[in-house]
């Protein structure tokens, strides 16, 4: 059976869903399953809720629990990463708060933007470092990465180490469900091809039974029904002709055309949540606690096949049953007008044979155009991260798009400093 180490287990509800999918394949349901994190109370709750979920599933797994990375790594077939450096406090929040004083305001920051940027100086060393480790441990090992910023902090593993890797989002078949319900198809019924940069990717066929749907998503522009929740999405499939994976919060902070400090009308008229990340975790803490009781408590809990690929990959490379999963790779010649070696969302096939990228050809040269703005800040960025020079981090947030429309070169400049004084410790050093 395999082993399956989850890095960041503390993540509690995302390790049970990931759990839940993995114990529900019968090849699976002995696996060795590893969890390790750095928080001793968040890990105890995780382990209890892992013998929970086997039990749910009549599944049989060894399940340990420990503190120590090497140790949860050592001889590992597969490794699951879903950490979050620097946490809500302090590193989240100065992601926030210090671009505030200069009147850049941000969504989610995890992604692009100064706080994707900051995210990412401060989560590559430390995958770089877990990689290091799997070299050593496990060398075979294939890498299921989460963590966001997904394009970087995959484009930097890959440049840096040997370890096979995929990064693994749900934006494409959450989106698919989205728009099925927006235009009354059953998203089951629905096949589609997705291409581009995670976040950045989208839908160059969404069709049923060889008819395109795209004119039922106009439809849905025409008719007046675009979801409040959706209108920047909507907005960019009118100007560029095609549907992107992430949410309209996320997207907005991408461009420099829809959060301006000058324009709160466009705040309001594209129903843009300002500060959505941090409500989030505010909210997640505060509810933190009741759930901790209820997932700890001598009761069953349910558990449902979510859509996350990660227990696809693992059950395909194992029973070489095929299967086509969204992955974030490396592209070596599977978009055309990208660059190579930058990191790109495609369709994989998945079996006994490994993770198989499909070729794509070259997008839309508009789509890639919007791309291209958002690979600059990510290759200045693991630029940055993987040579320790600071110029680089200057230069990505100069070219970001967002930071940009809204800052002067001397302000970024500034801003720049203001966060590496802030994060502190969390970051390396920067010469």
């Amino acid at each position: 059976m395999p082993k399956i180490t989850f890095i960041g287990a503390g993540s509690t509800v995302f390790a049970k869903n990931l759990l839940g999918d993995i114990l529900g394949f019968p090849e699976l349901a002995h696996s060795d399953i590893s969890l390790f994190d750095i928080d001793e109370n968040r890990l105890k709750t995780s382990n209890i809720v892992a013998h929970k979920v086997a039990e749910a599933l009549d599944a049989k797994p060894t399940i340990t629990s420990t503190t120590d990375r090497r140790e949860a790594l050592d001889g590992a077939d597969y490794a699951i990463c879903m950490i979050q450096v620097g946490g809500y406090k302090p590193s989240t929040v100065v992601d926030f708060e210090v671009p505030k004083k200069y009147g850049l305001r941000q969504t989610i920051a995890d992604t692009l933007g100064i706080g994707g940027i900051m995210r990412g100086l401060r989560t590559i060393p430390v995958l770089l470092d877990m990689c290091r480790d799997m070299e050593e441990l496990c060398p075979d090992v294939t890498f299921l990465q989460y963590v966001n910023p997904m394009a970087m902090n995959c484009w930097a593993i890959n440049r840096a180490t040997k370890i096979k890797t995929v990064g693994l989002c749900h934006s494409v078949p959450h989106t698919a469900g989205e728009l099925a319900a927006d235009i009354g198809v059953p998203v089951e019924e629905i096949n589609y091809i997705v291409a581009g940069i995670n976040h950045v990717a989208y839908y160059l066929k969404f069709e049923r039974n060889g008819e395109d749907l795209y004119p039922l998503i106009r439809q849905v522009i025409e008719e007046g029904r675009v979801p409040a929740t959706n209108r920047v999405r909507y907005e960019m499939f009118k100007r560029l002709g095609y549907f992107v994976t992430e949410s309209s919060e996320h997207f907005s902070e991408y461009t420099p055309w829809f959060i301006k400090r000058d324009r709160p009308d466009m705040i309001e008229e594209f129903n843009i949540p300002l500060d959505e990340y941090i409500r989030r975790c505010e909210n997640q803490i505060a509810d933190w606690e009741q759930q901790r009781q209820e997932l700890e408590s001598g009761s069953a809990i349910e558990v449902k096949r979510s859509v996350e690929y990660g227990s696809g990959i693992i059950h395909s490379l194992e029973t070489g049953t095929p299967r086509v999963i969204y992955g974030n790779v490396s592209n070596d010649g599977l978009i055309d007008n990208l660059p190579n070696g930058c990191c790109v969302e495609v369709p994989v096939l998945v079996d006994k044979n490994g993770l198989q990228p499909t070729k794509i050809g070259a997008l839309p040269p508009q789509l890639a155009a919007m791309m291209q703005t958002n690979i600059n800040v990510q290759a200045l960025t693991v630029e940055a991260a993987l040579t320790g020079r600071r110029d680089h981090i200057y230069h990505a947030a100069m070219f970001d798009p967002h930071t940009a429309a809204e800052l002067s070169l001397e302000q970024i400049h500034n801003l720049v400093d203001d966060l590496i004084e802030a994060h502190g410790d969390w970051l390396p050093g920067y010469q």
